[in-house]
């Protein structure tokens, strides 16, 4: 077996450049989170989804809720995520990234355990992630926290992508927001620019967010060296 990827923490760039990207359906080919729901989850999960898509309970709510009716063990859970596919291309994009001195950030509403296990089983390791955190209970009992939830979030994320994004433009730094769906649109706008793959699209055109889409990170693996370069991307 090949050694792992190891990404340390870049250099600096020159234009002070930062990637932060979204994971579910974004680097893994499915919504992680959606998978182990209709795997593992007690009945009563896709209600807790429907007052989230109308709008009564904010997303953070909405994976502690259903996060509470999973029933597995920690085998059985480690088992379903070795199944879990990524983008074939994220680890190119990754190592470009980092030989520009780009320092790449995941940032997701999703769960920190199951993007660990599945970056580790495709031998990517030293990425910062910023997501949901898994505990286990007991054998088959889990439940959610959300370390970096903002009290302020307007859409009740268990993960303020916003707030992650503030950090870095009050250190003026430039952010490439790389994503693809609903948890993402908050974000969208207060990014410098944008790789859009699926219902982001749409948003992004919408409202006038400067974005380029993009169908495969050996797509936003071009884009993103146009963005950093200061060339004009078209949307």
């Amino acid at each position: 077996m090949s050694d792992p990827v190891v990404f340390p923490p870049p250099d600096t760039n020159a234009d002070g450049w930062v990637i932060q990207c979204d994971f579910d359906g974004t680097i893994s080919v499915d919504d992680v989170t959606d998978a182990l729901l209709e795997r593992f989850a007690r009945p009563g999960w896709r209600q807790i989804e429907a007052e989230w898509e109308a709008g009564e309970i904010g997303s953070g709510e909405c994976m502690k809720r259903q996060v509470a009716l999973l029933d597995m063990s920690s085998t059985e859970l480690d088992e379903f995520l070795a199944g879990m596919a990524i983008d074939p291309h994220f680890v190119s994009f990754a190592a470009a990234a980092r030989r520009s001195g780009i320092a790449l950030e995941i940032v997701s509403d999703g769960i920190d355990h199951a993007i660990h296990r599945i970056l580790a089983l495709h031998r990517v390791e030293g990425l910062s992630v910023r997501a949901n955190h898994l505990v286990q209970l007991d054998e088959r009992r889990w439940r959610l926290t959300s370390p970096h939830a903002g009290a302020t979030c307007v859409s009740a994320c268990g993960t303020c992508k916003c707030e992650l994004l503030a950090r870095h433009a009050a250190m003026s730094r430039k952010v490439l927001f790389v994503g693809d769906g609903r948890s993402d649109f908050c974000v969208a706008d207060k990014a410098d620019f944008v790789l859009a793959k699926s219902r982001l699209i749409d948003h992004c055109a919408r409202h006038g967010i400067a974005h380029a889409p993009f169908r495969s990170f050996e797509d936003a693996l071009a884009l993103m060296e146009k963005t950093v370069a200061g060339s004009r991307v078209s949307a």
